[in-house]
């Protein structure tokens, strides 16, 4: 019964799109009642909206029912799973995670059709046209291609169970922010391309901003809990290895990145106007290119899907969609031409462009890396992956520019600044991060590369705090506030200056992160019997006992014992294990974890044996500064939603965009 109501659920839903793609158009060209027609569009995507949450909630009802008469039921679940992983298999498997895609599309749409629509107004029927056949296409995946509510002949006792490596308390969370991140940036290319259609190129740069910026903050958010799953889960003591799919989500954070800057220009200096609408269309191109890359089987990944029937459509999709914007950004060329005169070399908007360049070549490097295996197999029948060391040598020091651009940006103003008055400015920054790298060479640090990432972090961090001191200082001389007074007005009065600025330092922590436990990470392996130890950065694990239990029908734990000395001092005791599934027959590594700021002490059950008075094989690794990496993380998460915040200036700039646009065309 409840598969029914999905399926039908999913047809309504479909016709409920493909006519509100055929409303919208028609009512774009008809001289009588278009405006009617249009209306009727755009309640029809809200309609998609509902239709398609009536599909995903019969589809976790029976997750959580465990009807297994239905296929997708059997494959991702069983009966002794617990219901939030039960909940967490609608995105576990091909089909689901489709249906949780489409339905995430379609809140996005009917948010962005159901928002309020006043200067540009005239954007609604073209932006509901384009997400109305965005819909078509993937609701079309989904009910005809990638089926979830199909039943099965025979009726199993019980299901297969989610993938093992995926019953995580990440897994619930993770892909519902990284779907998120990734569809968000459908409603940014919804609008640019109906300013592109109707030729309404006044106001689209103000619509699109806020949305890019709430999508790239779950991305972002996405790539990090992403990584701490990998880190948790997958038990080789790191969060990166360049993945296809690590890659491929990426990819668009990179695009979209460099749109946020040079937006920036754009509203302020009338610039970047067609650079700032390829960016958007290249964001969400990367988004479907990912998609293709991830669920077609095309590329060999731990997080890929298998080989899938939808390659060919999302490859079509793609190409459509490539030659659209394409022929619409050509077409609107002129319109498009920028209005701002020649840029000085000393000022905000050459490091603006000097990091949007540097975002580009990453991009290009990155999705070189990731397609290399793709060209290898094309061109001499083999398939060779790049190694995760290439991608560090080659953008290592790309992103470590865009750390040093992170600290220059807050020294220059906009227009034009005096190398005198950059030299002042750069004093104390360069100071400080002198005295730093003096330290850290003084108490053995020499690795030069670790030398260089932490010397910029404290370039960056240092410029970004101190002009935010000397803005906090000033306020305090003109106005007579107290110090935390004129902070909260500064912040309040230019969210997104400063919003910005907590992202800076954000990126900062995580660099600290990155840079330390990449160059100083330490590890040891070896078998130890009962009462022996392991040495590693100072730390002494001392094996103690191993058990085994049963935590339910399909899952058998294996746990180690250690405990942690440091100078004869206990500091911690740790479980390290391994679960094994005997339905699937995977063993899954449960790494034990001892974070504190300094580092984390990382221990790995890698094998065992009961003879011998139970000897245990572990691996130890000790990473340096890691938690840095998600306090990091914590602190963007904070500074985007300052960013984000509303302000009436951007109401007033908006109002004024669109008069001066409104007058050119009477004109």
């Amino acid at each position: 019964m409840l598969a029914d109501v999905g399926s039908i659920s999913l047809a309504l839903g479909l016709t409920a799109a493909v006519y509100s793609a055929c409303a919208a158009a028609y009512g774009l060209t008809a001289r009588l009642y278009g405006a009617v027609w249009v209306e009727s569009a755009r309640r029809a995507l809200v309609v998609v909206w509902g239709f398609l949450s009536v599909s995903v909630g019969a589809m976790v009802a029976l997750l959580l029912t465990g009807d297994m008469q239905v296929e997708y039921v059997a494959t991702v679940t069983s009966r002794s799973m617990h219901p939030l992983l039960q909940v967490a298999a609608l995105w576990g498997g091909q089909a689901g995670s489709l249906l949780f895609w489409a339905w995430v599309s379609a809140t996005f749409s009917a948010m962005v059709v159901r928002r309020r629509w006043n200067l540009d107004r005239p954007l609604l029927p073209y932006v509901t046209v384009v997400s109305a056949v965005t819909q078509v296409f993937y609701i079309m995946l989904v009910a005809l291609v990638e089926v979830p509510f199909r039943s099965l002949a025979f009726v199993p006792t019980d299901g297969v169970g989610l993938n093992p490596l995926l019953r995580h308390p990440g897994m619930i969370i993770h892909p519902p922010l990284l779907y998120v991140g990734y569809v968000g940036f459908t409603v940014p290319y919804f609008i640019a391309m109906a300013a592109l259609i109707s030729g309404r190129l006044e106001t689209w740069i103000y619509a699109v901003r806020r949305w890019v910026l709430v999508a790239w903050l779950f991305l972002s958010l996405g790539l990090v809990l992403g990584g701490r799953w990998a880190y948790d889960v997958l038990g080789w003591g790191g969060y990166w290895a360049w993945d296809p799919v690590e890659n491929a989500a990426l990819l668009p954070w990179l695009t979209a990145t460099a749109f946020l800057h040079s937006a920036i220009i754009q509203e302020r200096r009338s610039a970047f106007k067609m650079w700032n609408m390829a960016l958007i269309a290249l964001t969400y191109g990367l988004v479907v290119l990912g998609v293709l890359l991830t669920r077609s089987g095309i590329v060999s990944s731990v997080h890929a899907f298998s080989d899938s029937s939808i390659g060919g459509f999302m490859f079509g999709y793609f190409a459509l969609m490539g030659v659209t914007t394409v022929f619409w950004l050509l077409k609107r060329t002129d319109a498009l031409r920028s209005e701002f005169r020649p840029i000085r070399l000393l000022s905000r908007e050459t490091v603006f462009l000097a990091n949007n360049v540097l975002l580009l070549s990453i991009t290009a490097t990155v999705l070189y890396g990731t397609l290399f295996p793709l060209f290898t197999r094309l061109l001499v029948r083999q398939t060779i992956t790049l190694p995760a060391g290439w991608y560090d040598q080659v953008v290592g020091p790309q992103f470590a520019a865009l750390v040093l651009l992170m600290g220059v940006v807050p020294l220059l103003g906009w227009g034009h600044t005096r190398a005198r008055r950059l030299g002042r400015a750069i004093c104390l920054p360069g100071a400080m991060t002198l005295f730093s790298v003096t330290g850290l060479v003084l108490v053995g640090i020499r690795n030069v590369g670790a030398v260089i990432g932490f010397g910029l972090c404290t370039f960056a961090a240092s410029a970004t705090l101190l002009e935010s001191w000397h803005a906090v200082r000033s306020r305090q001389r003109v106005r007579g506030e107290s110090v935390m007074v004129a902070l909260q007005k500064m912040v309040t009065n230019n969210r997104r200056r400063y919003g910005g600025y907590l992202v800076h330092l954000a990126i900062v922590l995580v660099g600290i992160g990155i840079t330390g436990s990449h160059f100083y990470q330490q590890e040891a392996q070896g078998a130890v019997g009962q009462g022996q130890s392991l040495h590693v950065a100072g730390f002494a694990i001392s094996y103690g006992e191993l058990s085994e239990r049963q935590i339910s029908q399909e899952q058998v734990r294996t746990e180690a014992t250690v405990a942690v000395y440091r100078d004869n001092r206990h500091m911690a005791t740790l479980w390290p294990a391994s679960d094994y599934y005997p339905i699937s027959r995977q063993v899954v590594t449960v790494p034990a974890v001892r974070s504190t700021l300094a580092g984390d002490l990382y221990v790995i059950l890698v094998d065992w044996s009961q003879e011998s008075a139970g000897t245990a094989t572990l691996k130890v690794y000790y990473n340096p500064l890691m938690s840095w990496l998600w306090i990091g993380a914590c602190l963007l998460t904070i500074g985007t939603a300052v960013a984000a915040w509303p302000e009436r200036r951007d109401q007033a700039e908006c109002a004024m965009a669109y008069r001066a646009g409104a007058l050119a065309a009477d004109g």
